[in-house]
């Protein structure tokens, strides 16, 4: 056993030397060296345990995997298969020494899978999976009988059919993409197994390996199967992929190919990146991490074009296409629905046929995809694509050709920024390709979220979707040039990671593409309004009171007309549900919907009469509680005691709910607490009347977070005897399908939390996520004084967690502060929130101070 200790420590001395000084390199050729010298070093101590176990000559020690590749990462799995001559497996004296063998190469600290087979026992294995397929492929004698494995590799080599293994490996590959969302721009990408990861490159090796095509980048490119451009992109952008999973696994101290945010920062300062300020010096302008992950995803794209390329090509040498070339036109074939361009120099000689490769597919239904000869030419070409490209009036008249199409739209703008034309030729947007937005808000690089976007806007104009959104696709309907709404989606981020308001960047972009490619008058007009406004609207609907009628005056006058108001609500609907699964819901919708139909009216040439809305929406609800049988009058009392401004707060049917509720019950000591499903179609609408008291906000904020519910929105209103009634906006992740026992459980709990004199509990902790504690949102408090300077704005802004919203609520509370309104916006994992608060601390600009600094101190991320 002393043995066995001497080695495992000489072995991870070794091993550990070879990381360090390997790992801290910047060079693209450390990483292949690291993973060739970490197999020899695997292979010596393999031989010298295989040796002590006296195990007979006849026997073959063979090494399968990454490690059979000679490609050992740090803290890989030592993959390795006993070869048994037949019989052999009989016999339990070897069998015990086998196992002995086995258990010594943990001992000695080597991270070993082994299997122990004969060679008929390997071909029927092989014969059922392609997994033991894949691992004979890669197989590499270590010690042993050679004429063994010289007979296994003959035989398998015999048995196996080339064809069936493209098709099965080409089946995984898809559905390893589709599990990784058929993208290489995740968050946290897999360098291994995500799209454009290293199992791709070994798919492309593997089945070139089984049609005898090569086993090697540089056998490939002998045989044809890639040019010597193609072969040095391969293995750089290999030899980065190398480097980066081999830093994440010396880094972790463990197996970890997931780019995870923890880790983020630490690779990216390995490679010698740091974060870059802004011209102000205080401001981060690019993160370390950023300027990482973005050389990760051109690598990752870079792969995923030259994978496709180099599969196509060898699935058309093993079944050579008998297919007719069917000429489209002087540039392309039909090759069976592929679109093949008819010499390898077309984009060379023609560059005008790059556009227009697209425009033929995007017209055309039955061309589903490029074939390999256009994808390498396509790859080959960017060359081509410079700025006297960009400026060719055919070209130019060809995008725009493209965005005006009536199908195919999202499909080919996605192509095209798979196959890095649509960089080339919108240069704006090739600079954004790829930038990782740490926000806490986007889950998609700036690219990727473009495309989300433009796609969420065609759909809107789609017939099969209109159950999706159905206002904003009746709205859709009507509109004469959807293909401006294309181009705003296509701009509206276009100048983000340039410093500066992005919006105005992006806007000035619009303008330079409108002003070069003919669009002019009221169409360049509306598309850079779009683009510099298109956060606005989201802006005033979740975070301003839209009771209000100065917020509906002002946003009027700044839209100025009913075509620009729609196409930013369209612009502005597409956006929200392009940034993150988690960030839309119906409440934000129906906010958006609210502020749409009220600008409406302005614009059509009414006038917001806070009087006549008034009087319209009581005729409503009266309405209303005479079809709900309330006795004549019934409702006077408690109308005697609301003002003008809750009238103005409440629509018809809220104001209906209220009063049939709580009719009989003003003036009562005791809180009513009454809920319903949400009328916006998600969550729960949560009433509360009570004698109003200064935490009482406080305590409904405390209860909802205990109760695990996040507030959307809180109408906070005091009636005229000293009465809150409050209307909250709540959802939960764990909405029942029989949602009365919900409702019954809230009104129940909080009516009795309200009855409760104890203290303000303290707020309940929560795991933060390590998207958030890798890239806290600096928290942010703005003080200041409406309009009308008759109460108080407070907006925050900070990092998303469970009772943060109590929290403010309690800083509030200590300080005597009434909440009138509360506006809450989540967006992905930060919070923007508003409130309209009064109280006589307001007025001291010494206790103002004080307030923020403590509420600073609130919404702080803890470590």
């Amino acid at each position: 056993m002393n043995e066995l200790t001497a080695l495992r420590a000489r072995y991870r001395s070794d091993k550990a030397a070879l990381i360090t000084a390997q790992t801290q390199g910047r060079s693209l050729r450390s990483a292949r060296q690291l993973l060739m010298q970490l197999a020899q070093l695997a292979d010596a101590l393999l031989q010298n345990l295989w040796q002590r176990a006296a195990l007979p000559d006849s026997l073959a020690l063979v090494a399968v995997g990454g490690y059979g590749r000679g490609q050992l990462f740090p803290h890989s799995d030592v993959d390795v298969l006993v070869l048994l001559p037949d019989g052999a497996g009989t016999d339990s004296a070897l069998q015990e020494r086998l196992a002995a063998f086995i258990s010594h190469c943990w001992d000695a600290g080597l991270e070993i899978g082994s299997s122990v087979r004969s060679v008929p026992e390997c071909l029927a294995e092989a014969a059922q999976d392609v997994t033991i397929q894949t691992a004979l492929l890669e197989a590499r004698l270590v010690h042993g009988s050679a004429a063994l494995f010289g007979a296994l590799q003959q035989q398998f080599a015999a048995q196996l059919d080339p064809q069936a293994f493209l098709d099965a490996k080409t089946l995984e590959m898809n559905q390893r993409h589709t599990k990784f969302e058929n993208t290489p721009y995740a968050l946290e990408p897999n360098c291994k197994e995500s799209p454009g990861g290293l199992r791709d490159l070994h798919t492309v090796l593997w089945v070139a390996r089984a049609a005898g095509l090569g086993t090697s980048w540089r056998e490939l490119a002998a045989n044809g199967l890639a040019t010597p451009f193609e072969l040095r992109q391969i293995e750089r952008n290999e030899a980065l992929l190398f480097l980066i999973r081999a830093r994440l696994h010396a880094l972790a101290g463990r197996r970890e190919d997931r780019l995870v945010f923890d880790l983020q920062t630490a690779v990216a300062e390995s490679f010698g990146y740091r974060n870059s300020l802004a011209t102000d010096g205080k401001r981060v302008h690019l993160r370390a991490s950023e300027a990482l992950m973005r050389r990760y995803y051109w690598a990752a794209k870079a792969v995923t074009q030259l994978s496709q390329i180099l599969l196509q090509g060898i699935t058309a040498r093993l079944a050579p296409s008998t297919q007719e070339l069917r000429p489209i036109n002087d540039w392309f074939y039909d090759k069976g629905g592929l679109i093949e361009v008819t010499s390898d120099d077309l984009y060379q000689r023609q560059p005008q046929a790059i556009l227009h490769t697209f425009l033929l597919y995007e017209r055309s239904p039955g061309l589903k995809a490029l074939s390999e000869r256009t994808l390498r030419a396509l790859y080959n070409a960017r060359g081509v694509m410079d700025g006297a490209f960009r400026r060719d009036p055919e070209n130019r008249a060809c995008f725009l050709r493209i965005l005006q199409q009536p199908e195919g739209i999202t499909r080919t703008m996605r192509l095209m920024n798979q196959t890095s034309v649509l960089g080339r030729y919108l240069w704006p947007f090739r600079r954004i390709v790829g930038q990782m937005q740490h926000d806490l808000f986007h889950v998609y690089t700036v690219d990727q979220h473009i495309l989300m976007v433009l796609r969420n806007m065609r759909r809107f104009f789609m017939p099969e979707h209109t159950h999706e959104y159905p206002f904003c696709s009746q709205l859709a309907s009507g509109w004469d040039k959807p293909w401006l709404l294309y181009l705003a989606a296509l701009f509206h981020d276009i100048g983000k990671g340039r410093g500066g308001d992005h919006s105005v960047i992006g806007a000035l972009e619009m303008r330079r593409f409108c002003r070069q490619h003919g669009v002019i008058g009221e169409d360049a007009q509306l598309a850079e309004f779009l683009v510099r406004e298109h956060l606005t609207m989201s802006q005033v609907a979740q975070k301003q009171d839209l009771s209000d009628p100065d917020v509906i005056t002002s946003f009027a006058q700044r839209v100025g007309s009913e075509r620009h108001l729609t196409a930013l609500y369209l612009l502005t609907v597409a956006d929200i549900r392009g940034t993150s699964p988690k960030v839309w819901n119906a409440w934000k919708g129906k906010l958006l919907e609210d502020l749409y139909r009220a600008t409406l009216r302005v614009l059509g040439g009414g006038t917001v009469n806070p009087a006549a809305e008034v009087e319209a929406r009581k005729r409503e609800a009266l309405i209303l509680l005479a079809l709900s049988a309330l006795p004549h009058e019934a409702h006077k009392r408690l109308w005697d005691t609301l003002d003008v401004s809750y009238f103005m707060r409440h629509e018809a049917p809220d104001i209906a709910w209220h009063t049939r509720h709580l009719s009989r019950h003003v003036g009562t000591p005791q809180a009513i607490v009454r809920a319903r499903m949400s009328l916006a179609g998600e969550g729960l609408e949560v009433l509360v009347y009570a004698p109003d008291q200064a935490d009482l906000f406080a305590r409904i904020c405390g209860y909802f977070d205990r109760a695990g519910f996040s507030i959307l929105d809180a109408r906070i209103h005091t009636t005229r005897d000293g009465y809150a009634l409050d209307t909250f906006q709540v959802i939960t992740a764990t909405m029942p399908d029989h949602y009365r026992e919900l409702t019954h459980m809230v009104e129940n709990d909080l009516a009795q939390t309200l009855a409760s004199c104890s203290a303000l509990p303290d707020p309940r902790r929560k795991r933060m996520s390590r998207r958030v504690q890798s890239f806290p949102q600096t928290p942010r408090v703005s003080l200041r004084p409406d309009e009308k300077a008759q109460r108080w704005v407070l907006n925050i802004s900070a990092t998303d967690r469970a009772g943060l919203l109590y929290q403010v609520a309690r800083v509030l509370a200590a300080h005597q502060l009434s909440v009138q309104l509360a506006k809450v916006s989540t967006l992905g994992e930060r919070v923007e929130d508003s409130f309209l608060i009064q109280g006589a601390e307001l007025q001291s600009s010494a206790r103002q101070l004080e307030i923020e600094k403590e509420l600073l101190q609130a919404l702080a991320v803890e470590s």
